[in-house]
């Protein structure tokens, strides 16, 4: 008897969702508090830990792979939900290409899966380790979202836990007004367990990619809006130290998939080891080279490098088309393990990535204004990314008609309170150009920003939609409170 009861009490233990305390950070280390970190692997271990930390009278921050820049999963005084261990590929249809998901499935996790299955991913963000739920959450797009839309879009059905506990599927026939709210609504409705989502049948394990050489933005821009007919993927890198008629010089990768029998090593090319990304960089082990990066993370250093790097996209256009695997080409920010550390690893330092949606009509026009006024300002963005956007259904979307560029400017304790200080000033700008802002990426925008940037009726309709879900708001973070209303963090964003 005192056996049994003792496996008995083993094994209720042995179900009962994980915790412990951990340092919860965001990825770009300029946010994070200590927490109770709940880490559970089923659905219902999900119910469990909304039902006790309710009870409790606490509140709850998800979080899948902390790939956020932000503070979008950091819950300073309070709990946080970990799902990535919930992280199964529970089927995948040859057929279709539709694969369903728990939502601790990493992208990496999905193209492993589907690749050799001769499926990619229909949207990949630039980094291949946020999990579906938190893309779904944060409504990802990435190189191509002029032409496929954003993660939301290739989603066909979620689960999820409601705040009292129960479960619901949602998808655009059942339940469309949760679907459109979840999707994008950075998990303050519900966690997502699972995901069932389209990927894109593929020809090939690589793709054709083309560098294009751009004299300033203007060119960068007219050549993007010129190609998004024949091209699957088009991408600009600019330099945000040039000036004048140089403002926004850089580098368009223009992409496009392989035609059935275009690869005639198709079979070797659509295996995984052609994925694998180099051990190397220039003979520097890759884990390495941050600590490289970080000798040029200043102003000097960084004109410096962006001077080089346009140099040599003049270079890459001369050599015409070339191959590229999938993963080379859409996992940019991963051939550099951990270069964040290059904006240093000690208290108070890191990153911030700025990102700016524009509209169409005063996307030129607005973007000159944002890179000029940050060079005046004395924090120019050490890197630009400019893609071009279409609209989407979701609530909280930060999707247009438009344009965006990303920018990452660097956070020391000398200049924190001066960069947020600018952002303000740049926020000001984007909105009066009718633009918007991205909670994956955002550090730094407060209540009036987010009132101004949303349709009053989408932005309504989430609110209701939060009050009738979480009445006691157990869903919280950081950024919820910051950018929502009742901040008790470090902003003085608009």
């Amino acid at each position: 008897m005192g056996t049994s009861s003792h496996l008995e009490r083993r094994v209720r233990a042995e179900e009962r969702p994980r915790r412990g305390f951990e340092y919860v950070e965001g990825w770009g280390m300029t946010a994070g508090a200590e927490s109770r970190v709940w880490k559970p692997r089923s659905a219902d271990e999900v119910s469990e830990v909304f039902r006790r930390v309710g009870a409790a009278g606490g509140h709850l921050a998800l979080r899948g792979a902390g790939r956020s820049y932000g503070d979008a999963s950091v819950n300073a005084g309070g709990d946080v939900l970990d799902i990535s261990s919930m992280n199964q590929v529970l089927d995948f249809d040859e057929e279709t290409g539709v694969a369903n998901c728990e939502s601790g499935v990493t992208i990496r996790d999905l193209w492993r899966h589907s690749l050799p299955r001769g499926y990619w991913p229909k949207v990949v963000s630039g980094t291949m380790f946020p999990t579906l739920a938190g893309a779904a959450g944060m409504n990802i797009h990435g190189k191509n979202n002029y032409k496929v839309g954003t993660i939301g879009d290739a989603i066909l059905e979620m689960d999820m836990v409601l705040p009292n506990g129960d479960g619901v599927t949602v998808s655009r026939e059942s339940q469309p007004d949760l679907f459109h709210a979840a999707i994008g609504g950075f998990g303050m409705l519900g966690a997502i367990t699972r995901v069932k989502i389209a990927t894109k049948k593929i020809h090939s394990g690589e793709i054709a990619v083309a560098g294009v050489s751009v004299a300033n933005l203007a060119e960068m821009m007219a050549y993007v809006d010129s190609h998004t007919h024949d091209a699957d993927y088009l991408v600009g890198w600019m330099d945000c130290f040039g000036k004048g008629d140089a403002l926004g010089r850089g580098l368009i990768h223009h992409a496009r998939y392989l035609e059935p029998g275009e690869d005639p090593e198709a079979e070797r090319t659509m295996t995984l080891a052609h994925q694998s990304l180099p051990g190397s960089i220039m003979g520097f082990p890759k884990g390495e080279v941050w600590r490289i990066l970080k000798l040029l993370s200043h102003d000097p250093g960084m004109r410096l490098l962006n001077f080089t790097k346009h140099q040599m996209g003049k270079l890459e256009q001369r050599k015409g088309w070339y191959y590229q695997s999938h993963a080379a080409f859409n996992f940019l920010l991963d051939f550099v393990p951990n270069w964040k550390f290059a904006y240093g690893r000690k208290p108070g330092r890191g990153l911030i990535q700025y990102q700016v949606f524009l509209p169409k009509e005063s996307a030129l026009a607005g973007f000159t204004e944002v890179i000029e006024r940050q060079q005046r300002l004395g924090h120019t963005s050490y890197l630009g990314v400019l893609k071009r956007h279409r609209p989407d259904p979701f609530l909280l979307t930060h999707a247009m008609d438009g344009w965006s560029i990303a920018m990452d400017f660097a956070v020391t304790p000398k200049n924190k309170e001066s960069l947020w200080s600018a952002t303000n000033e740049l926020t000001r700008v984007v909105l009066d150009h009718g633009g918007r802002f991205y909670f994956a990426k955002d550090a730094v925008i407060g209540p009036r920003t987010v009132e101004s940037m949303f349709d009053e009726d989408k932005l309504s309709a989430f609110r209701a939609m939060k009050e009738k879900l979480d009445p006691s708001e157990l869903l919280q973070t950081n950024l919820w409170r910051r950018a929502f209303g009742n901040s008790g963090t470090f902003t003085s964003a608009p």
